[in-house]
């Protein structure tokens, strides 16, 4: 019988040193992603035993640590790779700034799809090389929804040209709310292919698919491809830092693996190996579905509230991720703008679509209890709603 996990739970965060909560005491923060629900009850019992234990020495990652990420993926998303292919890493962010360090070398150009998750450009610029933007094309739908496709002729140019190496896929995107299908992956693939440009997948939010969405790992439509993976958006375990890197490209991995060494990001705690296991296990795969049920619950009110509040605001169709994308154009403001203003006068925190290298959106944050979402919207439609 399937367990009765509380997502309407309030835990209480300002005090515990959390960057969401502790930055200002005196805001409902939507913003940064991660989520305001406890960890899976597999996973707090985990580190309770470890923590009982004691002594927090260096970490030894065991042939259980692989075991458990090789059989989560292959049984779950039919996504197989070897042992050998894996290099644990404390975040994705640092595994693709090694990444790009390893592969691109500097002065070379980057391609990614805007918006697109900031980091993408703060790891491309800090390791000498150049942003390549192709835009993601907006499709208008009905109902007062939009969402995006890749621009694949755009794709086709800036890969053709030979100072172009690399590509960052953000696989589901952030903040487009995108789960790309297996034609599309299989399209990127080619262009790609076609013209030596190197395709880099960061696929920290695979697990967050919304019904009727499946996330399609880039490494089973291209088996040599370089895939980062985390437990850490999907499980709400971001702080203890642990990630891999998937890299069944033997020459790649040895210069991943190098510049991995030379950032001194080779190292992870004891805290991020156990929870990894417990959340890769059946117990953790009860609660991630149990999860998705409630965020998607979440969405559907958000779509409401908002369409009945702020009907002048469409909302990109959520397909994966907690992270929805709202297109202020119509209020007629720029994005640091409002962002600034719903902070200052309706005491909320989003996230500027600036950040992500388009302005006139902003992105919420809906993985909280359901009260919290909905204290937060109403202060931002009585403050907007005014306009």
């Amino acid at each position: 019988m399937a367990k009765d996990f509380n997502f309407d739970k309030i835990v209480l965060r300002r005090g515990s040193g959390s960057l969401k909560w502790d930055s200002r005491h005196d805001v409902i923060p939507l913003w940064v992603a991660d989520m305001d629900f406890q960890a899976a009850p597999c996973i707090l019992e985990a580190l309770r035993r470890r923590v009982d234990h004691g002594v927090f020495g260096y970490t030894y990652v065991d042939e259980n640590y692989y075991d458990a990420l090789i059989d989560w993926f292959s049984s779950r998303h039919l996504y197989t790779f070897d042992r050998s292919d894996v290099i644990y890493i404390p975040g994705v962010v640092p595994a693709l700034s090694a990444i790009v360090k390893a592969l691109a070398p500097a002065g070379s150009g980057v391609i990614v799809q805007t918006p697109v998750y900031n980091c993408f450009f703060s790891s491309i610029r800090n390791n000498g090389c150049r942003v390549v933007e192709n835009p993601l094309l907006r499709k208008d739908l009905s109902d007062n929804e939009f969402t995006y496709v890749m621009d694949l002729d755009g794709l086709e140019r800036l890969a053709s040209d030979p100072a172009n190496v690399l590509m960052l896929l953000c696989n589901p995107h952030n903040p487009a709310g995108r789960a790309w299908t297996h034609e599309e992956l299989e399209a990127v693939r080619d262009i790609c292919q076609r013209h030596g440009v190197t395709v880099i997948s960061d696929e920290i939010h695979n697990e967050l698919t919304m019904p009727g969405y499946r996330y399609v790992p880039y490494g089973t439509v291209d088996r040599k491809a370089t895939v980062c993976v985390s437990p850490s958006k999907s499980f709400n375990i971001a702080g203890l830092q642990i990630a891999n890197i998937i890299a069944p490209d033997s020459v790649k991995r040895s210069r991943i693996e190098q510049a991995v060494n030379d950032n001194e990001v080779c190292d992870v705690n004891p805290f991020g190996v156990v929870a990894l296991r417990a959340a890769y296990s059946s117990e953790g795969e009860e609660w991630l579905e149990a999860l998705k049920v409630y965020l998607h619950e979440n969405y559907l009110f958000f779509r409401e509230y908002l369409g009945r509040r702020l009907p002048q605001c469409p909302v990109a169709k959520l397909e994966a991720t907690y992270l929805p994308w709202v297109d202020i154009l119509p209020l007629g403001v720029g994005s640091d703008e409002l962002v600034k203003r719903v902070l200052d006068e309706a005491r909320v925190w989003l996230n500027s679509g600036v950040m992500y290298g388009v302005d006139g959106y902003v992105r919420f944050n809906i993985a909280c209890p359901r009260n919290t979402l909905e204290e937060g919207l109403e202060r931002i439609c009585d403050l907007l709603g005014k306009a």
